[in-house]
Order: C-alpha cells, then sequence, then structure tokens
C-alpha cells in the first residue's frame, strides 16, 4: 500500500522547468515548499483525459476560493518533461497553478508514489494524489485508492477545499448562450458583469442557433443564461432572478 506521509517534511529534490523567455530553470522543493501554504496534486500525465477535463479545470477554478482561505500556492505535479508541461498549460485553463515537471520522477519516487504503467506504454508515472503542504510538512493527503486503471475519486479539488473549509464559498458557474448583434444578449452580459458573474460565453451561428438553443433550453431565442446547473432563462426572466439573487 502507499506510505500516508502526513505529519513529514516533503522531500528534497529538483525540477528542471523553462521560463516565459524559453530559458531553463532548476526549481527546488525548497523554493516551492518553504514557508508558504501550498496545495499539490499529482497525476499520471499531461493531456490525460481526466487531468485535461476535469482534474486541472476545477483546481483553476477553485484557485481564488482557495486563495482566500489561506492557500498560497496550487502546485500540479507530472511525470513529463518541461516541454510537455508548458505546451499541456498552454492548451488547459490552469492560469492560477503551478504546472511543475518532474521529468525524472525524482519527487514522485521519493514520495513512494511512482508506479509503473508500462503496460500502456507510459513508462514510470505518479499515482494520483493531492496534499495540503504547510512549511514543507505534509499536513493532509488524498490518496486514489490501489485499484485497476486510474482512479480519481479523492484528490479532486473540491474534497481538498472541503477538507480546508466545509464552509467555503465556491464561485457560481455561470454560462449564457448568445449570437451576434443581439442587443438582448449585451444586455444580459452587462448585468453579469455588473453582480460580479465570471460567465463563459457560447455564441451560436444563424444557421444553427434555433436547433441549438431548442434542443438545450427548449426554447427559441437567444439570450439563455444557466447558473449551477440550472437554467435561468432569457432576459427577462433573468433580470428577475437578478432582483432575487441581489
Amino acid at each position: 500500500m502507499f506510505e500516508n506521509r502526513e505529519g513529514q517534511k516533503v522531500p528534497r529534490a529538483s525540477f528542471r522547468t523553462r521560463t516565459e523567455g524559453g530559458d531553463w530553470k532548476t526549481v527546488s522543493s525548497d523554493e516551492i515548499f518553504k514557508g508558504k501554504t501550498v496545495v499539490v496534486f499529482s497525476l499520471p500525465g499531461a493531456f490525460t483525459p481526466t487531468g485535461s477535463s476535469t482534474h486541472v479545470p476545477r483546481y483553476n477554478e477553485l484557485a481564488p476560493t482557495f486563495f482566500v482561505n489561506g492557500v498560497e500556492r496550487i502546485v500540479c505535479i507530472s511525470v513529463n518533461d518541461a516541454f510537455v508541461m508548458e505546451e499541456w498549460a498552454r492548451s488547459q485553463e490552469c492560469g492560477n497553478l503551478t504546472m511543475l515537471p518532474d521529468g525524472n520522477g525524482e519527487f514522485t519516487e521519493k514520495m513512494g508514489l511512482l508506479v509503473d504503467k508500462s503496460e500502456l506504454g507510459f513508462g514510470k508515472r505518479s499515482w494520483r494524489y493531492s496534499m495540503l503542504v504547510k512549511d514543507g510538512v505534509i499536513q493532509k493527503m488524498f490518496i486514489e485508492p490501489e485499484k485497476p486503471g486510474d482512479p480519481f475519486e479523492v484528490s479532486d479539488a473540491d474534497t481538498m477545499l472541503n477538507y480546508i473549509n466545509p464552509k467555503a464559498k465556491k464561485p457560481d458557474q455561470v454560462a449564457i448562450l448568445t449570437r451576434e448583434g443581439c442587443g438582448y444578449c449585451a444586455r444580459a452580459k452587462k448585468l453579469l458583469g455588473e453582480l460580479g458573474y465570471q460567465y463563459s460565453e457560447v455564441p451560436l451561428n444563424h444557421s444553427e442557433r434555433s436547433r441549438i438553443v431548442g434542443a438545450i433550453t427548449g426554447r427559441g431565442t437567444v439570450p439563455q443564461v444557466f447558473v449551477n446547473g440550472k437554467h435561468i432563462g432569457g432576459l427577462e426572466e433573468f433580470e428577475r432572478w437578478a432582483k432575487k439573487a441581489a
């Protein structure tokens, strides 16, 4: 079984990274952890489905809430070289994260979480886990259960945030269906901004708009606003909802 290292210091290791200017830089584990409160999550590899679709985006989305609750840095570690991590970061929602390449698996091996995935052609990779580290000492670890494949049950961002503060207010997930040149859409987006919501806009082209809006909402017009999985409706319905939510 993997060892739970709560109460122990993180291992000393060096990470070969690249700066924004393309220069090589060696970063030590002390630079990452010393004197700081850090959340770490590690995954088997860059560009893998779970990491790209869920693990990384959700940590990035919840990062402001982590920061409000005392976390100073969120680090994603993978046993990949700096070039691969750099390219993956460009394709990901990860502006709030530090993407750290453990190219030689040094840190992961010292953590006791380096596993052999040769049957998949991956070679040695990290088992999926997360941990809370304060001034270099591991306070809490969430290690995925030892099952076949790549389980993803406990190392997620929500589990870590709930451990740090079960009452933490998570950001609302907001999306709006729109079309180009729509004045009502512009008004809805303006109201979203005034309410302080960060939102994702889904612009629809004229040839497909009616079909998509009808299939998703049963309506025929845009904008259509969604909050936390709930369909709020068009502009007038959203304005009424906003008055109650304010």
